[in-house]
């Protein structure tokens, strides 16, 4: 028996990233529905697990239903005490702690202003005084952390953690609408959006999903500020090098083209994902 893990759009949902990180990131095996954002309600594609009505929602393999990320990410640590959610360091766990409850509760300006769109970045959003506000207390509790305990890695409190798996769509965030941020927070949110499962999250918003005109704004766009990813194409015809989808192991039915190389997925989702980042594919960086 799995956990069933239920999410949102990977593009515009912030809480089913952290939901899917909290998985994906420490290793817990899942089954994923994807909730659809642009048909009925949420809640409506959630009654066969009530009492959830919000995304992320998952159903442990006894049954019980967890509806809230914070509970999510505790509950895991209770089931999994091996798999590393908060660091060992009594100090830095109680740092972590304390940066992911704030995030959990806070921040409602850069929520409200900043949708997060992982289709778009902006050159230039504009931001409010209230938004600054927000964007000077993540400079402050940031650079706390990494000072007093992220010595030993990029992340917040050096080893990635649950608090990081909070922060990352807020580094989304900034990067989307280029934020004004210090030396310090900007490496953070850099390694964000260089983090491999950061970028398959990405990658897979732009293989599902269509694009919801509710959630842009109306400022001048510039280039994604992450790493550029590798040009591929999907393509109609070739012979692929692989006979085999490289994370099905199903027959190479749909096919894309990379440096001139043809390669081959068991479907259309797992060929589109590849394309948008063929770098964030452990499975297909094997084939080259």
């Amino acid at each position: 028996m799995t956990y069933d893990l239920y999410i949102g759009d990977y593009a515009y949902s912030s809480w089913s990233l952290r939901g899917w990180l909290l998985f994906e990131k420490f290793g817990i095996g899942r089954n994923t529905t994807l909730v659809d954002f642009s048909d009925k309600s949420v809640a409506e594609q959630l009654t066969k697990i009530a009492p959830a009505r919000t995304v992320p929602a998952v159903k442990t393999p006894e049954g019980a239903i967890l509806s809230d990320s914070l509970a999510i990410a505790e509950e895991l640590t209770t089931r999994h005490p091996d798999a590393g959610f908060w660091p060992s360091d009594p100090g830095a766990r109680a740092t972590a702690r304390n940066l992911a409850a704030e995030m959990h509760s806070g921040f409602f300006t850069l929520r409200n202003d900043c949708p997060m769109n992982l289709r778009l970045s902006y050159a230039d959003s504009s931001p409010s005084e209230d938004l600054r506000k927000d964007i000077q207390r993540l400079e402050t509790i940031w650079e706390h952390a990494r000072a007093t305990y992220g010595a030993s890695g990029p992340w917040l409190c050096g080893s990635y953690s649950v608090a990081d798996v909070f922060y990352a769509p807020v580094a989304a965030r900034i990067a989307g609408y280029n934020l004004p941020v210090g030396a310090v927070a900007q490496a953070y949110v850099d390694t964000h959006l260089a983090d491999p499962a950061f970028r398959r999250w990405r990658a897979m918003g732009f293989a599902r999903g269509a694009t919801l005109p509710w959630y842009a704004k109306d400022y001048p766009p510039r280039p994604w500020p992450g790493p550029e990813p590798l040009a591929a194409k999907a393509v109609d015809n070739g012979t692929p090098e692989n006979a085999y989808c490289p994370y099905s192991g199903k027959p190479s039915t749909h096919l894309m083209e990379l440096n001139g190389r043809i390669f081959g997925m068991c479907n259309a989702f797992c060929r589109d994902k590849t394309v948008a980042d063929p770098e964030a594919w452990p499975a297909f960086i094997a084939l080259q």
